[in-house]
């Protein structure tokens, strides 16, 4: 765990950190912190999972970037500046299957999304899993925190927030199949994966790789050799995917 200090006080409603009110310098206990990078139908979200199930905190980037569409926020804004304003429903919230339609087309389009988004998106995790210091000894309520990160390569400032990078692979030819079995369309499929790092690319982000060709049995049981290797406990039964 890393160890912070300091005085002023201020965290967010869902800040996973617990109170030992105390005298003094402050001392801030951090959760070892792992990101799960993956391109699509990787296994990026059940090895996710999986790690939340062994006690971790869960956090999907995706869904934490979807929470800053608040209407009548800059990031909504901005959006609709830049992709047409026809992605704002009556309420002034974002038509997501729209804004998917235009933001996946091409990279340009999925970077110009990545440029308004992550700010906002960094500032929220970074509350998260540092929290502001105070006149208390902090205690993590997880024994570490897991991240999700759907598009590491856009996202690398962010590295430093992290004690680990596990990427999840599998070629692209069997992840093709795996969405497809799930419902995509083919050309779908195709053009997300064209908006995404090759697999020797994404690996080169990583501080460790899991292969994942075989599906998630063999995942679970690499997973659960991690787990040990750090002192935590395994994880229990989820849904593959």
């Amino acid at each position: 765990m890393r160890l912070r200090g300091g005085s002023s006080c201020s965290f967010p409603v869902d800040c996973p950190f617990a109170f030992i009110v105390g005298v003094g310098r402050v001392t801030i206990l951090s959760m070892f912190t792992v990101f799960i990078i993956g391109n699509i139908a990787s296994g990026k979200s059940a090895a996710s999972r999986y790690l939340e199930s062994a006690g971790g905190l869960r956090i999907d980037l995706d869904e934490l970037a979807k929470s800053l569409y608040v209407p009548g926020s800059d990031v909504v804004h901005d959006i609709a500046a830049t992709f047409g304003w026809d992605v704002l429903d009556a309420q002034g919230g974002i038509r997501r299957d729209v804004l998917a339609q235009r933001a996946f087309d091409t990279p340009d389009s999925s970077e110009r999304l990545n440029r308004i988004v992550y700010p906002a998106l960094l500032q929220q995790l970074s509350y998260r899993l540092i929290p502001s210091e105070c006149c208390s000894v902090m205690v993590p309520k997880h024994p570490f925190a897991v991240v999700e990160i759907s598009v590491a390569q856009s996202f690398q400032e962010a590295f430093d927030l992290a004690d680990e990078v596990i990427a999840i692979t599998a070629p692209l030819e069997i992840r093709r199949l795996r969405a497809i079995e799930r419902g995509m369309t083919g050309d779908d499929f195709d053009a997300r994966s064209a908006c995404q790092p090759s697999e020797e690319e994404l690996c080169a982000l990583a501080t460790t790789v899991i292969d994942n060709s075989d599906g998630s049995d063999a995942l679970f049981a690499a997973l659960d050799a991690w787990l040990s290797r750090h002192g935590f406990s395994q994880g229990g039964d989820v849904s593959h995917g």
